[in-house]
């Protein structure tokens, strides 16, 4: 699939101008200075020195154990954005991505791309209202991912992201994003209380997970956003997910700790989110998080933060870590 998703980059890429031309005009809430600049926070970076790395220096006149600090920290690793019309990414300077897979994909995409919005404002003769919502999405690498990441050699983490790689979009993605197929026939969709954020035992229930399609039931509009995010965040942190993609994985190391796949439910161990659009968060926290208020255009941001450890080099070979 990473093949086949950068061919259509490819063509993505020399249909930027038409796209620009074609995709309609969206209320753009972010830049890129803007999101750059919310990445200085400490809510959010959270740095800590959590242990000793002990390494094995070898010279001509004998050897030698080494140590160095072991820091961790957070990174933003992607910005991951919902919206309800092709090319209406909140992220000004990256909606032509959506606008321009859209045009270049063929008639399954520009056809399906109609589709977009939420049911919830048709009515049926009974006057019955439903709840299912759908919203496009991209994951885009968040521009401040190597400002973050390995900016201070030995006290802070090289990132795994690439500023601005598109790691998914949805409108390549339009068979899965749009049919729910295969997945809604896994047990995650058919079993209740597996793979589900919030909790319903809780009465803090915001959606499945599966199947990771754009359709979410759900009345409230930024919680469907949220559950639109996690989803994505899920699919681009693990391997083989038959959906059209990038992963954004880092490959563990001597004295590097990378993150591991995004799991919901489990507090800060592997993720947090910051809140870009339409509200802007100096903080971050997992979902569910609370109250917050709708975008008028369905369309919001979010930046995904993954903690990373890792310690200097000081010898030939790692030995060991000890954790505070």
């Amino acid at each position: 699939m990473p093949v086949s998703f950068r061919k259509h980059l490819c063509a993505a890429g020399t249909a930027s101008v038409l796209a620009v031309a074609t995709a309609p005009a969206t209320l753009a809430a972010i830049n890129t200075a803007g999101i750059i600049a919310s990445a200085v926070t400490q809510d959010c970076i959270s740095w800590r020195v959590s242990g000793v790395c002990y390494w094995l220096m070898c010279t001509p006149f004998g050897c030698s154990v080494k140590t160095s600090v072991k820091v961790t920290h957070y990174i933003p690793e992607v910005v991951v954005s919902t919206y309800t019309g092709p090319g209406g990414n909140p992220w000004h300077e990256m909606a032509f991505m959506s606008g321009a897979a859209g045009v270049v994909d063929g008639g399954l995409t520009s056809g399906a791309a109609a589709g977009g919005g939420n049911a919830a404002d048709i009515k049926d003769a009974g006057r019955r209202q439903s709840n299912i919502k759908f919203k496009y999405a991209d994951a885009i690498g968040h521009p401040a991912t190597s400002l973050i990441g390995g900016s201070i050699a030995g006290y802070s983490c090289d990132t795994a992201a690439r500023a601005f790689n598109p790691y998914f979009l949805s409108t390549l993605d339009s068979l899965m994003w749009r049919t729910g197929l295969p997945e809604s026939l896994y047990p995650e969709a058919l079993i209740p209380g597996q793979r589900e954020l919030g909790s319903q035992a809780a009465a803090n229930m915001w959606g499945n997970l599966y199947p990771r399609s754009g359709f979410v039931s759900q009345t409230d509009d930024d919680k469907a956003s949220a559950v639109v995010a996690q989803r994505v965040a899920d699919i681009i942190t693990r391997s083989g997910q038959i959906h059209v993609y990038q992963q954004l994985k880092g490959t563990r190391k001597p004295g590097y700790w990378p993150p591991g796949e995004v799991k919901e439910n489990t507090g800060t161990a592997n993720h947090k989110w910051q809140r870009l659009s339409p509200t802007l968060s100096a903080s971050c926290a997992v979902f569910p998080d609370g109250a917050y208020p709708t975008a008028q255009d369905g369309n919001e941001a979010y930046a995904l933060w993954q903690p990373y450890s890792c310690c200097k080099r000081r010898g030939q070979t790692f030995l060991y870590a000890t954790n505070f």
